[in-house]
């Protein structure tokens, strides 16, 4: 199939052998049926996505179990796509396509990450005598950083006309929320700009399900629900702190206090602060957003159903210091929401 679509394909017989044409080939993407002889998926897949030189190079697992507890497995042990024989063309495409957009934007950000820094560094040893002029430099940098990462991002959410400022919100809700729980200005900084990675494994979900005006089946939002896993597995393995504490956000925002989130059921404090912060700023700015599949909610409506509950949003599901923290400060988090309104929105 995938020959006939003009890609350059290498095959191999077992698990063993796969890992070696994938150190030796470093391919866009590697396909790995889970039943094989030596080593089966699950293993082949934890030993690429250990290693560095490896572990950035998107994984589809190949497989004719269709249960939960097999892509439970397949996930953890860092896949990121599952395909159930038969291989249908259409489906083999579509994950291909996205995939390998994942790694494009992946490689280009972990460059761009790295240059960044450098640059960072360079400029500071030349005007360490100028202390005046390393901040003023400083402050152009941040907002240089915070603007690029605000169009990077966008790419995960570009299908979504309706997000525009969505993601400058996201940064302010948590800038706010941090001060107040008493983070240090260094956690406050990196927050502003890790949080609006949070969705950024978007970028490999089908635009169907992610621009679907009805309600999403149940297979439709388990698929979707793995925004999460993408990107956390995405931001992976980088040595900024900005994103590290992304990674630590894209997978963790959906996560609940009371455990009923996912991807991992964390409950308290077992989930990242970084998580319990945007999970907030996240669902508030989410309620009062116009979406395919919902109309935007006026701040009114949007306090009552964080703070009493609506079905699906429950009081339980947030750290009580940030429920605390937003029921405080609830006319921020509407003056921030009105001072940086997308200009296409209903209200």
């Amino acid at each position: 199939m995938l020959e006939a679509q003009g890609y350059q394909v290498e095959v191999a017989r077992n698990g063993a052998e796969g890992i070696e044409k994938v150190l030796s080939f470093h391919p866009d993407v590697t396909l790995f049926d889970i039943m094989m002889p030596e080593m089966d998926g699950y293993e082949a897949c934890l030993r690429l996505k250990s290693r560095e030189e490896t572990n950035n190079i998107p994984l589809i697992l190949v497989t004719a179990l269709d249960d939960r507890e097999s892509r439970l497995k397949g996930f953890k042990a860092g896949a990121d796509e599952f395909l159930t024989k038969p291989i249908d063309r259409v489906e083999l495409t579509l994950r291909l396509q996205n995939l390998i957009k994942v790694k494009e934007y992946g490689d280009f950000l972990k460059d761009y990450s790295k240059t960044l820094e450098s640059m960072v560094h360079q400029r500071t040893l030349e005007l360490e005598n100028a202390y005046r002029e390393v901040e003023n430099a400083n402050e152009r940098i941040k907002k240089g950083y915070l603007d690029t990462i605000y169009r990077l991002t966008m790419a995960a959410e570009y299908r979504d006309e309706d997000t525009g400022n969505h993601l400058r919100r996201i940064s302010f809700y948590s800038q706010m929320i941090s001060k107040e729980l008493g983070m240090s200005d260094t956690f406050v900084d990196t927050i502003c700009y890790s949080s609006p990675m949070h969705d950024i494994g978007k970028i490999g979900i089908p635009d169907a399900i992610l621009l679907k005006a009805d309600r999403l089946t149940s297979e439709e939002f388990e698929l979707a629900k793995t925004h999460t896993v993408i990107g956390g597995n995405l931001l992976r393995g980088s040595e900024s702190e900005i994103l590290q504490m992304a990674e630590k956000i894209a997978l963790n925002h959906h996560e609940r206090w009371d455990g009923t989130g996912y991807p991992s059921g964390l409950g308290g404090n077992h989930i990242p602060i970084e998580g319990r912060i945007v999970t907030m700023a996240d669902q508030y700015d989410a309620l009062r957003s116009r979406r395919p599949y919902k109309p935007w909610m006026s701040h009114k409506e949007a306090l009552a159903v964080i703070t009493k509950g609506d079905g699906r949003t429950r009081p339980e599901g947030f750290d009580p210091d940030v429920l605390d923290i937003f029921i405080r400060r609830e006319e921020d988090f509407r003056a921030i929401y009105e001072e940086h309104k997308d200009s296409r929105s209903d209200e």
